[in-house]
């Protein structure tokens, strides 16, 4: 049988690490991203050229799809895709992120906070909610895998990133209820928690900072560097193999001793 993944916020970043970490385990890969800049926040996102190089990059087992994980019908759709493809879905990963923040929570732009919120939490949310039945349909014995991207910041409480760590901490805790609500269905639910990593998401938490690089937060690692976007994905491989098993409601850390 196919082991078939779909993985959210796939055009660049942790999410194309995803995908193609994941075409070379053998997985057929559903990549997906809204491929839209958002209005509400002064940095780009990834755009369709992006998502079809991954694509291109990882082989004949990854199609692109363009979806936003604000909209339940799109991600519905990215499901029904999958399904179409390749017989079913065994894997959601929900990577797709942004930040936005710089100043005291109380002075934050509240559509800058909702727009956080929306996708780094209910996008997650609309992920389970889509993605889950679809597990479930698999036959038994299951081997279905949820798994999140949340954020060191769901630990540590970072200045002027109030809507961001708020957004983390209910991936957690989003994570933690979904496995207990799973229970013994063969579907575990568990997230990875980066530090600093090289992406255009730090990019922009540096100019939100007032740094000159996003390098700059490597000294509050102790391995004194950046965390690649290919070791997050090498943890995001972990817990959707099928060795994997035992592992739910789990936090794993990939942050380079930042939260020590």
């Amino acid at each position: 049988m196919n082991r078939v993944a779909l993985v959210t916020g796939a055009g660049r970043g942790i999410g194309a690490a995803t995908v193609r970490t994941l075409a070379r385990a053998g997985w057929f890969v559903l990549a997906v991203d809204s491929c839209r800049d958002d209005p509400a926040l002064p940095y780009s996102m990834s755009t369709h050229r992006m998502l079809r190089e991954v694509a291109e990059e990882s082989g004949e087992r990854v199609a692109a799809c363009i979806a936003d994980v604000r909209d339940t019908s799109e991600l519905a759709g990215a499901v029904a895709e999958a399904e179409r493809l390749w017989g079913g879905l065994d894997a959601a990963v929900a990577v797709a992120g942004v930040i936005a923040g710089g100043v005291p929570q109380w002075e934050l732009r509240p559509d800058l906070e909702r727009t956080v919120i929306d996708i780094d939490l209910l996008g997650v949310m609309n992920l389970a909610r889509a993605s889950i039945p679809a597990m479930l349909r698999r036959p038994e014995p299951r081997a279905g895998r949820f798994v999140a991207v949340a954020s060191a910041a769901a630990v540590d409480g970072l200045p002027r990133l109030a809507a961001y760590c708020a957004a983390k901490a209910g991936v957690a805790g989003l994570t933690r209820a979904l496995a207990v609500e799973l229970g013994s269905t063969g579907i575990t639910a568990n997230c990875v928690s980066p530090g600093s990593t090289d992406t255009p998401l730090l990019q922009e938490s540096a100019r939100l900072y007032g740094l000159a690089a996003g390098r700059e937060f490597a000294d509050h690692q102790v391995i004194g560097r950046l965390i690649r976007p290919d070791e997050v994905a090498a943890a995001i491989a972990f817990l959707v193999d099928s060795e994997s098993a035992a592992i739910t409601g789990a936090m794993l850390p990939v942050d380079g001793g930042m939260t020590l």
